[in-house]
């Protein structure tokens, strides 16, 4: 009984050993651009079915608040369809995000309802959900190496990530991560009958101000067989940005008070 019992505890930790470490790893992904700011311009292509292409562009703001929680504000520039629009986003206690839209059609700033969070991101292959997940909390999950394989030539960590509550709109994702320089290279995420719902792929880093930055993103949506891919054109670090560009009063007016 001794023996069965001291085995148990043996695989208990390192079963514990194998998350601890998935965890560490999720954290070095997330962690590896350190900055006061960004600020970036980009390109978002649209793929359709048919292969035809639109195509728009988007200011981006991201500056942690004196808590340490993360705020994004994405302004869209062209084409005049959407120019106006703009979306802020704002991590809460809970590690989750609170989302507010001004869609200048409506000419008020408009909350997103946790319930839309899986919907389509202003006709793009992106979700409300995704354009706050690239850093998401990884307490928000159960994380798991799966194994370790090449990929783009480079050595990976393929980790598995299942969501602890079920307001997340995907059922997991798997992250293919490199193990010297910590960066995703793939992203896959499963819908909530747990087929392949989209692949996120990041084909291009180029090092700007001495971070290692991704700058070209594409999301592709499996069954729809569309498309969206982002160039960073312009990516600044540390540049002052005011306080009152995160507030919903600039996502109305444009300007900061």
């Amino acid at each position: 009984m001794k023996r069965t019992a001291i085995f148990v505890t043996l695989v208990f930790c390192a079963v514990f050993a194998y998350a601890q470490d998935a965890v560490s790893i999720v954290r070095a992904a997330n962690g590896r651009i350190q900055a006061d700011t960004t600020s970036s311009r980009s390109r978002m292509v649209i793929t359709a079915k048919d292969s035809s292409t639109t195509e728009r562009v988007i200011d981006q703001y991201s500056k942690d608040d004196a808590k340490g929680m993360a705020r994004t504000v994405i302004v869209f520039q062209s084409p005049a369809t959407v120019r106006g629009t703009r979306f802020l986003t704002i991590d809460n206690a809970q590690g989750k995000s609170d989302q507010w839209i001004f869609l200048p059609s409506l000419g008020k700033v408009r909350r997103i309802a946790s319930s839309e969070s899986g919907g389509n991101f202003m006709g793009t292959d992106f979700s409300y959900d995704d354009m706050s997940s690239m850093d998401r909390d990884a307490g928000l999950d159960t994380h798991s190496l799966l194994r370790e394989e090449t990929f783009n030539s480079a050595s990976c960590y393929v980790i598995q990530s299942i969501p602890k509550g079920n307001d997340y709109q995907y059922s997991k994702t798997v992250t293919w991560i490199d193990k010297t320089s910590y960066r995703i290279y793939k992203r896959e995420l499963y819908d909530r009958r747990g087929a392949l719902g989209k692949v996120m792929e990041i084909a291009v880093y180029k090092d700007l101000q001495g971070r290692d930055t991704p700058t070209q993103i594409k999301i592709s949506t499996a069954a729809a067989g569309t498309s969206t891919t982002i160039y960073m054109d312009i990516t600044k670090y540390d540049d002052p940005i005011p306080e009152g560009v995160f507030t919903t009063a600039y996502l109305e007016t444009g300007r900061a008070r």
